[in-house]
């Protein structure tokens, strides 16, 4: 039990990093938490500082989810303290838990008053490790949705949504065995549901019209 708290407590840290404080901090000198839509995601950064610092936030956000699959879920010495009744070994599943907790902690951070982002970029990082043709396929939903309706938080939640609508699609209407898929599905509804709980300010904005639209030709270089 101890071994799985580790993990989980250090997952959770990793995620809390509060990247796009820092960039902010030492980019211009700003808490990007005080301005724009109040996040310290990659889209508010985007904004805030030009389409560089917000890719670069997007880039090292996205680490996060993949150090805590693929790196802090390694300290597991084979002691799951709970009988696993999915189709995973072990291993894999302390990955998945330790990749939802990273996201966990990129929106709850605790080295910003609990105030941090809204877990896309690491959900990114976190679901290309675990389902790489879903997330790719999902990331094709993002481009066009944003593409078409220039709102980023649009193309946010309308691409964690599609995750397990993909998985679902490839599963029981194209044949596609994908391993774990009754295990992986509902991990995939949380972090979906935590994205949308994340955007709740933007939905409403975007139902009374309010919402901004992103434009990178008039982003700071």
């Amino acid at each position: 039990m101890l071994n799985l708290i580790v993990i989980l407590v250090l997952s959770y840290l990793v995620g809390s990093i509060p990247t796009g404080i820092i960039i902010g901090k030492m980019a211009k000198g700003i808490d990007p938490r005080d301005h724009g839509s109040g996040s310290m995601g990659a889209t508010n950064v985007l904004r805030l500082l030009g389409w560089k610092y917000g890719v670069l936030t997007i880039v090292l956000d996205a680490f996060k989810g993949v150090l805590a699959v693929v790196v802090i879920s390694r300290l597991y010495l084979g002691s799951f303290p709970f009988p696993n009744a999915t189709p995973f070994d072990d291993f894999t599943l302390v990955q998945i838990l330790a990749g939802l907790v990273a996201v966990i902690g990129h929106i709850w951070t605790v080295f910003a008053g609990f105030k941090g982002g809204k877990g896309i970029a690491t959900g990114l990082g976190f679901m290309i490790s675990i389902v790489t043709v879903d997330l790719l396929l999902a990331l094709g939903v993002f481009v066009i949705v944003v593409y078409f309706s220039k709102y980023i938080s649009l193309g946010s939640i309308s691409a964690a949504v599609s995750i397990p609508i993909i998985m679902a699609v490839r599963e029981n209407f194209f044949g596609i065995d994908i391993p774990g898929y009754h295990t992986i599905l509902p991990f995939c509804i949380i972090l979906a549901l935590l994205v949308i709980f994340t955007h709740r300010t933007n939905i409403t904005r975007l139902i009374s019209g309010n919402e901004n639209r992103v434009s990178f030709s008039k982003n700071k270089s």
